[in-house]
């Protein structure tokens, strides 16, 4: 099993920057892809930005250029450094690991973020 929990969310002004932190604890050698996840209200939820274990990459088109995912591998930590923050940002973000091997998904809890205009 994983856990993992967010921390970092708030209520932030329109073009201010927000990190948000994801401590991942236990089997966390079968993840190979973790991502952060947003769901507004009344939204789907969606991918905001992923990193595999081999380092690559990706964001949603919304966030490209301000948003930057990174992991520290020493602390089992996941971020997302978020910039130039706007109001249509405010969701709850989450973060998720996935591990291939057993075709297993886990979440945190949530942490909110309100940007503000």
């Amino acid at each position: 099993q994983v856990q993992l929990v967010e921390s970092g969310g708030g209520l932030v002004q329109a073009g201010g920057s927000l990190r948000l932190s994801c401590a991942a604890s236990g089997n966390i050698g079968s993840i190979n892809v973790m991502d952060w996840y947003r769901q507004a209200p009344g939204k789907q939820r969606e991918m905001v930005a992923g990193i595999t274990n081999g380092g690559g990459t990706n964001y949603a088109d919304s966030v490209k250029g301000r948003f930057t995912i990174s992991r520290d591998n020493a602390k089992n930590t996941l971020f997302l450094q978020m910039n130039s923050l706007k109001p249509e940002d405010t969701a709850v973000y989450y973060c998720h690991g996935f591990a291939l091997l057993h075709v297993k998904h886990y979440w945190g809890q949530g942490t909110q973020v309100t940007v503000s205009s």
